[in-house]
């Protein structure tokens, strides 16, 4: 497998292949060239045939899919670092986005997402988080399925209004915890967290996908818009991050990455973070490639990563940072600190004299140890910088693989109907059968039964055999939600008990 030209300076820097999923990164002030460096690898991938994943925070990247050479600084380059066979080439690219607005909308049910990290969504405290894992503990036991807000808003209100009744085996629920979900998910929604959750989730197969010539597919998650809710990017990020790690086997060392995922502004991912967040971040970030899964942190400074993830990030770029005040001063010290000396350049002073598009790099050998730090300018790239316009993006969407999968919001039966069905059976009947609120409530809380929803029951029988004959009817499709959450309900969804 030949080796990726990174950059040059007295030598050509080279990125191995089987050492790209021992993880990276691109760090440096506004304005120093992260966004052309993280493009210049992503192409390179692509080309290798390894698929990306890569949010475009600017909504500048999507001109890797066009072939380049129109940019003058461009060509001033390639003369500058004697590239003299330097083809220009677009790349294979779908377009997703949350909002469904400029690529294909992007979907996670709730159950998948799990506990953990919705609390991280919903910027709760440990007790409200604790409260949060026991709903999410009871609708598993109760064969509730969570797909979308309405099932969640409409299971905590149903813990929130027979609290009591879990008390003996999960501990006090309080009436103020219960507000603070609802209002997190009130807020989550009018943010379009409603667009987000649901079906059909991403299958995340559609993403890992080459073109019929090979080369990888890059996937661009559109995130000029997210950037407005940044708790809501970065715990997409995260979810896309643990889902590979569920959904892959485990295949050691690779010639080649299966995939690679760039965190862009990564230092949103961890800001404000919980400590057993952190924790099972730091697990996954460590764990994954023996998946064959590349992650690189696109970030102003390295300090943004903490220290147990920023240690296993092997490959490095570090553009110019500015150094105008003593804490600035000192965060170029502590991060010259992090490269393997180069007795040839002081560190520290060079990260504040590099150009646009110059970097000090150190790429892992053969060996897997870091190379000696080297002062370079990155190769630019072969694509078009830039975004693309309209009609190309149009366009773009027309021909792509998952045209037409995602666009159609699906509503099936879930937590929301079975709950409101039982509400209003509470009052007569449901389904022709006479019930009392504690009674259905009581069997389905302790996980006697299974139920999916009551609608397609027959009217003969009673409630617990109709839930259950719709659970025993849909157990083979809903398995995936309601057993297994994914790795944020399992890896990253472990309950609490409430108080």
């Amino acid at each position: 497998m030949l080796p990726i030209l990174i950059a040059k300076g007295t030598t050509d820097l080279f990125l191995l292949p089987e050492m790209a999923n021992r993880h990276g990164l691109i760090a440096g002030a506004t304005g120093t060239g992260k966004t052309v460096t993280l493009q210049v690898l992503a192409e390179n991938f692509s080309a290798l045939g390894v698929p990306v994943l890569m949010a475009d925070i600017k909504g500048d990247l999507t001109g890797i899919s066009q072939p380049g050479g129109q940019n003058p600084k461009v060509t001033a380059r390639i003369q500058d670092l004697k590239l003299d066979t330097y083809d220009f080439r677009g790349c294979p690219v779908t377009l997703w986005d949350v909002f469904g607005e400029q690529g294909h909308p992007v979907r996670a049910t709730v159950s998948e997402m799990g506990p953990l990290l919705f609390s991280r969504l919903l910027q709760l405290n440990e007790i409200q988080s604790g409260v949060l894992s026991l709903v999410f503990k009871i609708a598993d036991q109760g064969g509730l399925l969570l797909l979308d807000l309405k099932d969640l808003r409409a299971t905590v209100q149903h813990v929130g209004d027979h609290a009591s009744e879990f008390t003996t085996q999960f501990g006090n629920i309080s009436t103020a915890s219960i507000g603070a979900i609802q209002r997190g998910l009130a807020s989550l929604e009018s943010q379009g967290g409603d667009k987000f959750f649901g079906e059909p989730a991403l299958n995340l197969d559609d993403m890992i996908q080459t073109d019929g010539n090979g080369r990888g597919v890059v996937n661009i998650l559109a995130a000029d818009k997210l950037m407005g809710a940044p708790k809501v990017y970065s715990t997409l990020l995260l979810w896309l991050l643990s889902e590979l790690y569920e959904r892959l086997p485990e295949v050691g060392d690779l010639p080649k990455p299966k995939f690679v995922l760039f965190f862009d502004e990564a230092h949103l991912l961890f800001g404000d973070i919980a400590r057993p967040l952190l924790d099972k971040v730091e697990q996954v970030v460590r764990l994954v490639r023996s998946k064959g899964v590349g992650v690189y942190f696109v970030t102003q400074n390295p300090r943004d990563i903490p220290d147990n993830v920023l240690g296993q990030l092997g490959n490095r770029i570090q553009h110019a940072l500015r150094a105008f005040t003593p804490r600035d001063q000192k965060a170029v010290k502590v991060a010259a600190e992090t490269f393997r000396a180069n007795p040839k350049i002081d560190t520290v002073t060079v990260l504040t004299e590099l150009a646009v598009g110059e970097a000090l790099v150190s790429l892992l050998d053969e060996n897997g140890q870091p190379s000696v730090v080297d002062r370079a300018f990155i190769v630019p790239p072969r694509s078009q910088i830039g975004p693309i316009s309209p009609q190309q993006r149009q366009q773009l969407l027309q021909q792509s693989i998952v045209a037409g999968v995602y666009e159609k919001f699906v509503d099936r039966e879930s937590a929301y109907e079975l709950l409101k069905a039982a509400t209003k059976g509470s009052s007569g009947q449901i389904n022709g059968a006479p019930v009392t609120g504690d009674g259905i409530l009581g069997q389905i809380i302790s996980g006697a039964i299974g139920g999916v929803t009551g609608k397609r029951a027959r009217q003969s029988d009673t409630v617990v055999q109709a839930l259950s004959k719709n659970f025993t009817r849909t157990i083979a499709n809903t398995a995936t939600h309601a057993i297994v959450r994914g790795l944020m309900g399992s890896f990253f969804g472990g309950t609490k008990r409430g108080r």
